[in-house]
């Protein structure tokens, strides 16, 4: 009995949810390197990387068309909370990152909502926060996604970000779909 009246109070922990989606993801295996079944521990003061260098990333995509080092999420601790919040950073230098509808261009950074969509190229991710009481360390739990997200949580459905990493704001381009006729191709 001593022991368990000894024993030290076990916090819960942060959880920081990681819906992911990207259309090519079951012909070429991109999010092969990503654990789906069970929830990784990372201590508070790691700054964790995505992309798809395996030396510099945590986590990474088998995809050329991300970049090294795509984005990091930096766990920190608001003034006056008593919770881990996650700040999100573009850390590629050709395309930009969508949070929400808010571009991230190189080095920009921002505080995390506690529920928001991450885009880039085709990739889609929806990141979602459980407050935890732990300060030293944090979860990530990744979960794949058969469906595009932006149409299974009623986000407004976007375009893909260029490669080259932001919109053209005098395009001409329409954004509903056009019907074309196969005699007219």
């Amino acid at each position: 009995m001593d022991n368990f009246e000894d024993a030290d109070t076990q916090e819960t922990e942060t959880c920081l949810q990681m819906t992911m989606y990207h259309p090519g993801q079951l012909q070429s295996g991109i999010f092969q390197s990503i654990n789906f079944t069970k929830r990784a521990k990372v201590p508070s003061s790691e700054v964790v990387k995505f992309g798809r260098n395996s030396i510099a990333c945590h986590y990474t995509f088998q995809d050329m068309q991300a970049s090294r080092v795509q984005f990091s999420l930096h766990p920190f601790k608001q003034f006056n909370s008593s919770v881990l919040s996650f700040e999100i950073k573009n850390l590629s230098k050709k395309t930009a990152l969508i949070v929400d509808s808010q571009e991230l261009g190189y080095l920009n950074k921002m505080d995390l909502p506690y529920r928001c969509m991450v885009r880039f190229g085709e990739y889609q991710f929806l990141l979602e926060k459980e407050d935890g009481e732990s300060l030293e360390s944090f979860e990530i739990q990744f979960i794949f996604s058969p469906r595009p997200l932006l149409q299974e949580n009623n986000w407004p459905v976007q375009r893909p970000i260029p490669e080259d990493g932001s919109y053209s704001s005098t395009s001409t381009e329409s954004s509903f779909p056009t019907e074309i006729d196969e005699n007219e191709l």
